[in-house]
């Protein structure tokens, strides 16, 4: 049985609808992902708040090894565990373990509903910062879970990498104050996705990229806003 695929629909209809997660973000991405709008920051807003946890944005996190070329199965791991949220003021430990979540999943044992859930626990509930539509099209459909299900289809994945955008990263030493209104951070990460289904427990795994926008406001643990449409550099 062939592998399904299920890579993030880019239509026009989903762009628009993660118009204002851009324009949160790409206040400071705008020429690199290309999108239209951007938030203006308003007069006498705070000083952005760089997390202790996180040093000044360097473009990426040095603690982290560069992606291998070979990479070893992934033992499965229980979603509940997998999809656990951490509690970190770090964007890019956070934007990581998010990553890992979105990537991964288990249709032997939880629903296309089920994972649904366990993904909501990571978004931030800002209802005017949150795009949950740009993490619900990381997901399988409804139909194409079922049809996993009959496989025992399940991915696991790890995160090799996260950085800052080199824009953003700029823009950011510029101007800290640019995060002072929604203190959204994007974050690239780099990562590999193992596949595997009944009779094939060595499927392979492919490298993963996705630029996710992380909010991570003063005294408060870190929450996953969205997905971008397209990867930042």
């Amino acid at each position: 049985m062939k592998k399904r695929s299920f890579t993030p629909d880019r239509s026009a209809t989903g762009a628009k609808g993660r118009l204002v997660l851009g324009a949160l973000v790409l206040v400071v991405l705008l020429a690199v992902a290309g999108l239209v709008g951007y938030l203006t920051r308003p007069d006498g807003a705070p000083a952005a708040h760089i997390p202790a946890a996180s040093p000044a944005p360097t473009g990426r996190d040095s603690s982290s090894p560069a992606p291998a070329e070979d990479v070893p199965e992934a033992e499965a791991v229980p979603p509940s565990k997998v999809l656990e949220p951490p509690s970190t003021s770090d964007p890019l430990t956070y934007a990581k373990a998010a990553a890992v979540a979105l990537w991964s999943y288990d249709t032997r044992s939880t629903t296309q509903v089920e994972h649904l859930a366990l993904l909501e626990r990571w978004l931030t509930r800002e209802k005017q910062v949150v795009d949950r539509e740009s993490v619900e099209e990381q997901v399988p459909s409804p139909t194409l879970w079922t049809e996993m299900s009959a496989s025992g289809q399940y991915a696991t994945a790890t995160a090799a990498e996260a950085r800052y955008p080199e824009a953003f990263a700029r823009a950011l030493r510029e101007d800290p104050a640019r995060l002072g209104t929604a203190y959204v951070y994007a974050v690239t990460v780099t990562g590999h996705q193992s596949v595997a289904w009944k009779g094939h427990a060595k499927a392979g795994a492919e490298t993963r990229t996705a630029t996710l926008a992380v909010q991570c406001r003063p005294q408060r643990p870190c929450a996953l806003a969205g997905v971008l449409p397209t990867v930042a550099p």
